[in-house]
């Protein structure tokens, strides 16, 4: 059973990967490449953290143009309600022109809590995040939800050996007019190897409105999970910081 999902993930991957490279001349997807390393809140140990680090390109996995590291600290408030403490920096380039250096440059800090649910073998995860940001271009407020999913496909929780389906929409809105900014939307299938050692492949299409424009684009996404030892049994959702 776990060859038969392992060959499902790569033939998935296969796929979408000969389908992207058909639309490469126009650039209609890029590519996230994301690495995050995990140290769990939980009951028994109150405090953790994580770290991650992106890479995003303007078609797949070519024409770099931006990136981003950040990190925080996370305090477990009970079973499943989550306080964290995040900063970042980020950086975007025209693809196009890289040696003119970059676009943007952002420094950030955020707060966030995340609530857990469990049903069944659906498992759903509530983020709120409110971000100070510091731009080339000014000081922003930014606040976002997103609804995560994941269902395991071959066990009834998400534990090693386990393939499942992860969904989730995230919404992100501002204090000044117009008040939506944003809409990411993400579906994708994920295998976790072992209790330390999980990966994502997935779809994204992110949706960005400005008074001057509007306009999506589709993303493939890689994710490598790293998630450090911790001496308990808590069932935890295999999602990124991001």
């Amino acid at each position: 059973m776990m060859y038969h999902y392992r060959s499902l993930l790569l033939l998935l991957f296969c796929t979408v990967s000969c389908k992207f490279g058909l639309a490469q001349t126009d650039h209609q997807w890029g590519s996230w490449s994301i690495l995050t390393v995990q140290l769990p809140s939980t009951t028994a140990h109150k405090w953790g953290g994580y770290a991650e680090a992106q890479l995003r390109t303007d078609a797949v996995f070519s024409r770099f143009q931006y990136y981003e590291y950040k990190a925080g600290v996370s305090y477990s408030i009970s079973k499943n309600f989550t306080g964290l403490l995040g900063a970042g920096r980020y950086i975007t380039y025209d693809a196009d022109n890289l040696g003119a250096g970059p676009l943007t440059k952002e420094t950030r800090l955020w707060e966030q809590l995340v609530i857990n649910q469990y049903l069944d073998r659906l498992k759903f995860e509530h983020r709120y995040r409110a971000e100070q940001r510091w731009l080339s271009s000014g000081y922003r407020n930014r606040f976002r939800y997103r609804l995560s999913m994941a269902i395991p496909l071959n066990k009834p929780k998400v534990e090693p050996n386990t393939a499942y389906i992860s969904l989730y929409d995230e919404v992100f809105l501002n204090n000044r007019a117009p008040h939506f900014e944003r809409n990411r939307l993400m579906a994708g299938m994920g295998y976790q190897f072992t209790k330390n050692i999980g990966a994502q492949l997935g779809w994204v299409n992110q949706y960005n409105y400005t008074t001057a424009s509007s306009g999506s684009k589709n993303n493939l996404v890689v994710t490598l999970i790293y998630t450090l030892d911790r001496d308990d049994n808590q069932e935890r959702m295999p999602a990124t910081v991001d």
